[in-house]
């Protein structure tokens, strides 16, 4: 993630704080998730926030098939399943139909993958921000087309294996920096967040649903197949994202600056997060070393 105009960090939460979540649950057991889905436990914890009164939009993407096939879904909260393009312009419709009738206090969530966010979906994205729609987007991004068979996106990070990732070349292209692109159409919030820090994570959901207009949430989400991890290493692998400063906590500020909401207490180098990882296993030492000078 690009670090251009991070402003000094402030925590945005106490280590003291008594968090008193739901014993409600909003996602059944029965789901589809593969063992150590980052995804599926960040649906969870988020809906818990949100609370039963959202509807959730959800273009082609591992949780479409997580939900469950059709006509069972493991959420009990709305769900509309909508084609990989549109979550972002069908959430647009559903807040628009809400209005239109009149009904008041019940948050639209658009949920999607990297694929749909960061490549597919992107141009919805943008004419819903453009135009202020009053949804909360969140992007689960585990930095590849997991659910069709760990395809090359446009998240996924420089060295990284995937299925189409050409053999015997140098991957030449970083990650795109979402946020960056987000942040250029003025959203009412934007945030960068992981349920492997859930304080901060609840936090800016709270933050998130307090607000209204366009919303924006990059939640970063292990997925153990793609990444050749253990399933019981997953939160422990998304801790090290952060921990390393490749996947930093980010807040918008009233100033429009990205600033850091959580600093690591303790840092460790990059090489020991793309180490743990399968999918970085060919990724030459001066790379990675190039890669925590970029960082810093």
């Amino acid at each position: 993630m690009n670090n251009t105009n991070i402003s000094p960090t402030e925590n945005s939460f106490s280590k003291n704080t008594a968090w008193q979540i739901t014993k409600a649950e909003y996602m059944e057991s029965g789901h589809m998730a593969c063992p150590g889905c980052g995804a599926a436990l960040s649906m969870r914890h988020t809906l818990k926030i949100l609370g039963p009164q959202t509807i959730v939009v959800m273009p082609a993407c591992c949780w479409a098939i997580i939900a469950g096939g059709q006509p069972t879904t493991a959420l009990s909260v709305p769900l509309l399943h909508t084609p990989f393009a549109v979550a972002a312009a069908a959430a647009s419709g559903v807040r628009r139909s809400l209005t239109a009738q009149g009904k008041t206090g019940v948050e639209v969530l658009a949920w999607a993958g990297d694929g749909g966010t960061f490549d597919i979906g992107l141009q919805g994205i943008s004419g819903a921000a453009e135009r202020h729609e009053d949804i909360i987007y969140i992007c689960y991004d585990n930095e590849a087309y997991m659910n069709t068979g760990i395809q090359q996106s446009s998240a996924t990070p420089h060295g990284a294996w995937t299925t189409t990732t050409p053999g015997g070349k140098e991957f030449q292209y970083a990650k795109k920096d979402i946020m960056a692109i987000i942040k250029a159409h003025n959203p009412s919030y934007l945030a960068s967040a992981t349920i492997a820090y859930p304080e901060d994570f609840y936090l800016k959901l709270k933050k998130a649903k307090a607000a209204s207009g366009f919303r924006f949430i990059h939640l970063l989400a292990a997925c153990p197949s793609g990444w050749k991890i253990d399933s019981q290493d997953a939160l422990k692998i998304t801790r090290m994202a952060v921990d390393s400063g490749v996947f930093p906590l980010l807040e918008m500020d009233d100033n429009g600056l990205l600033r850091q909401t959580l600093k690591p207490e303790n840092s460790i180098p990059v090489k020991d997060y793309l180490k743990a990882q399968g999918r970085f296993k060919k990724m030459p030492d001066l790379e990675i070393e190039a890669w925590q000078k970029e960082i810093g």
